[in-house]
């Protein structure tokens, strides 16, 4: 069977799950496009072939059809999940839904709930879960190697460069717009941490700010665009030397600059850097989210386990490591180290998958997700997808408890138990 997907959000994600196609189209094969952006929409819709008369300007003119896809991938901006979310299950659509759900928890519990009326297939895109990195991890913890899990340390190292460019210049710069920076970036490393430890988290602290990227520390004689910027030469948030690099980089032509502007020559860049939200001085104003937080979950039998993110490091894979009774685990993304206590051996497995990044693939985790949501809606076998509504309501919950313990100085929250609507948890 030929799967076939409706596309809503011709973006970069949306665009990132719809190659899939292109390289299996014996497994799927993408029928309708949906986005207001005329240039995004047919740049989808001619690499897919798909007829003008499925190319659709909102997703609300596809809703207004019959369904004409076996399921949709849903990659709109945050705030524009949860209403089509909710509108495609009752119209039979399975959705491949990008993270986070919705940026509020009573969203998100909207989105689950409509899955479990409609019946429909709900997948969340936390890709983490599907990478080489994660399988290995995974078989070492379930094989009892590091006997009973008591700490995990997790460190999202997002990266200095990467951070001003979606968190302080990009779409997520703005709490009200979309959402915290934890949930945007990291509900996928909860659920990650949740999927490892395999256990119910219990309680949630957290404390991180928004530390460097505002107006109080904006150097004497900055401007408000880099390329008009007298220390832009010694600056390490410059946009003029990053995006230029980026044009002899092709790796970094689809993620992020195709995100900055579709004209991929330097007079293209410069143009959206003197124009466009990219160019801007990261010292401006205008954003909101914490750049640096940390945050313990505490779970019912007994382990903790500690997330950072941080975009004072230098970009890359996750590092992580686990302290059992039995063995200790230490990863990087790239390579899983175990030692084991009876022996004092350290075994090493290799887990390269591709680099760590949106513009590499997450490490192979968005075309394995993409394998797996194909076969699931093919086969009717939901147990292909390594998580399912309720585990993925699990992160968001984990996040929203979060952001409360961070604003409120890091007091600690209790999290209700799963199934809980918010209006009746404490």
């Amino acid at each position: 069977m030929t799967v076939t997907l409706a596309v809503v959000g011709a973006g970069n994600r949306g665009s990132t799950y719809a190659g899939y196609a292109l390289r299996h189209p014996e497994r799927a094969r993408v029928v309708a496009v949906a986005d207001p952006r005329p240039a995004h929409r047919t740049a989808l819709a001619d690499a897919h072939g798909v007829a003008a008369s499925a190319s659709f300007e909102s997703w609300q003119d596809l809703a207004a059809r019959p369904r004409l896809a076996d399921a949709v991938v849903l990659a709109t901006p945050d705030r524009e999940h949860a209403e089509p979310a909710v509108r495609l299950a009752d119209l039979g659509y399975h959705i491949l839904l990008e993270k986070p759900i919705a940026p509020s928890e009573a969203e998100c519990h909207a989105v689950a709930a409509a899955a479990e009326r409609t019946g429909v297939l709900l997948a969340v895109c936390h890709v983490l879960r599907y990478t080489r990195y994660t399988d290995a991890v995974k078989r070492y913890v379930d094989s009892g190697a590091l006997g009973r899990i008591v700490g995990v340390e997790h460190l999202e190292p997002v990266g200095w460069w990467h951070f001003a460019h979606s968190y302080v210049r990009g779409n997520w710069r703005r709490a009200e717009d979309s959402s915290s920076s934890l949930l945007a970036k990291c509900c996928h490393d909860l659920d990650w941490l949740r999927y490892v430890v395999d256990d119910t988290p219990t309680r949630v602290s957290s404390v991180g700010a928004l530390h460097h990227f505002h107006p109080d520390n904006r150097p004497r004689g900055a401007a408000d665009r880099c390329l008009d910027c007298r220390v832009e030469s010694t600056c390490p948030y410059s946009a003029a030397r990053f995006y230029r690099a980026c044009l002899a980089d092709p790796d970094r032509h689809q993620w992020p600059l195709a995100v900055v502007t579709r004209d991929l020559t330097e007079e293209g860049v410069d143009a959206a850097l003197r124009d466009g939200p990219y160019g801007r001085c990261v010292y401006g104003g205008g954003n909101d989210v914490a750049d640096h937080q940390s945050v313990t979950v505490s779970f019912a039998g007994g382990a903790t386990a500690t997330l950072t993110m941080s975009a004072f490091t230098p970009g890359g894979h996750r590092r992580t490591r686990i302290m059992g009774t039995h063995g200790y685990l230490e990863g990087d993304g790239e390579q899983v180290a175990v030692t084991d206590f009876v022996t004092g051996e350290t075994v090493t497995t290799d887990t390269r998958g591709g680099g760590a990044d949106a513009g590499s693939g997450h490490g192979g985790g968005d075309m394995a997700l993409m394998a797996a949501f194909v076969e699931a809606v093919a086969t009717g076998d939901r147990s292909r997808m390594r998580s399912g509504p309720q585990e993925s309501l699990d992160s968001h919950r984990m996040a929203f408890a979060a952001e409360r313990s961070r604003l409120a100085g890091g007091a600690p929250v209790a999290l209700a138990p799963a199934g809980t609507t918010p209006s009746a948890a404490s």
